[in-house]
């Protein structure tokens, strides 16, 4: 049962996630991205608290998938907002 209810959650948010970033303009989505990465970082939390599980070996490797999905998602995040700030930068400064 525990499986199941961990297994609703987890469609359900990507469900939402991929309908909340559809919806949002691609002017704003660099901002946004930029915002998000704190939101991984308790994602990363999440799945280092996932991967632990000794109930069931599908969680572990669950974990282990949104672990490596969510440092993609963070390191991704701090590349594309160090890349649009270079595009702010002076030709001097750099």
């Amino acid at each position: 049962m525990e499986l199941i209810l961990l297994l609703f959650t987890f469609v359900l948010a990507a469900f939402l996630g991929f309908e909340l970033i559809s919806k949002v303009p691609s002017q704003l989505h660099t901002p946004l991205m930029s915002g998000s990465n704190a939101i991984s970082g308790i994602t990363i939390v999440g799945a280092l608290i996932a991967s632990g599980q000794q109930d069931y070996a599908i969680s572990k490797w669950l974990g282990l998938a949104a672990l490596v999905l969510a440092t993609i998602n963070v390191v991704g995040g701090y590349y594309v907002t160090d890349r649009m700030l270079s595009m702010f930068k002076s030709k001097k400064d750099q």
